[in-house]
């Protein structure tokens, strides 16, 4: 009897490092969004909150969510090793510089939608060079679209077919394209099966990115983000939690 109470013990007392271990978050994330932009925006960071904190529980990481754009310091973005834009891109000097400062050190960005928008260069010369491209124009209004994989090998894009239909957002078109500029690697694409898409606004015609990453960071960007049914897509919402873990892993394979 004594025997067997031994073993049992020493069997707790080995197990309770590796419990200790399982339970510790994998990474820790921080996205930031705005209540004061488009109505649209707003309803994909309300809805997007809920949907990344039910992933965070299932994949062993934690979420947090603010509309403190302070929070974006040296100090406080060292917990984190990824930051999310949902609904819109930082405007203050100093949080510009702390977000630069955070990248160029090696931290994870995952942007949405208006949180990548840039039409001037001059606006923000270090973004335009860290999105690889501008914004040219869109859609409208906000359709679903047929969006092709260009990268099967890349990690983000595991387990998602070589196409699917996207639920219905707003597309942008950039310029130059994001393909075009070097150190960019376009992960998913606008099929141009889905021309002439939109009505009041049309894309008719080109090469048009929806998802990609800068090489030059642990960054990915993704199109989607405009309204309430961005995640009624359970393939899509594959493509996301990809993303997520792909970007909070520090020691992912480099692809």
């Amino acid at each position: 009897m004594m025997r067997r109470t031994w073993s049992f013990l020493l069997a707790i007392l080995f197990a309770a490092p590796f419990a200790a271990l399982a339970q510790t978050p994998a990474f820790h994330v921080l996205a930031f969004y705005s209540t004061k932009v488009e109505p649209d925006h707003v309803d994909f960071a309300t809805g997007a909150i809920p949907f990344f904190q039910k992933m965070a529980e299932k994949d062993h990481f934690t979420f947090e969510a603010t509309t403190d754009w302070t929070r974006m310091n040296a100090e406080n973005l060292k917990k984190y090793e990824l930051v999310m834009f949902l609904d819109d891109p930082p405007s203050a000097p100093a949080v510009r510089a702390a977000f630069e400062k955070y990248m160029d050190g090696g931290g994870g960005w995952l942007g949405f939608h208006i949180s990548g928008y840039i039409d001037h260069r001059s606006e923000w010369p270090w973004f335009a060079d860290f999105m690889g491209t501008l914004f040219h124009s869109n859609n409208w209004p906000p359709l679903p679209a047929k969006l092709k994989v260009d990268d099967p090998a890349n990690p983000v894009v595991k387990g998602i077919p070589p196409s699917y239909m996207a639920p219905a957002n707003e597309w942008y078109m950039w310029l130059p394209s994001p393909r075009d500029t070097p150190g960019i690697k376009v992960l998913l694409t606008l099929d141009p099966s889905n021309y002439p898409l939109g009505f009041k606004d049309t894309l008719t015609h080109g090469d048009v990115p929806v998802v990609w990453t800068n090489t030059k960071y642990r960054m990915i960007y993704a199109n989607m983000g405009h309204g309430t049914k961005i995640f009624d897509s359970p393939v899509q919402n594959r493509l996301f939690e990809n993303m997520v873990l792909w970007l909070g892993r520090k020691d992912r394979a480099a692809k």
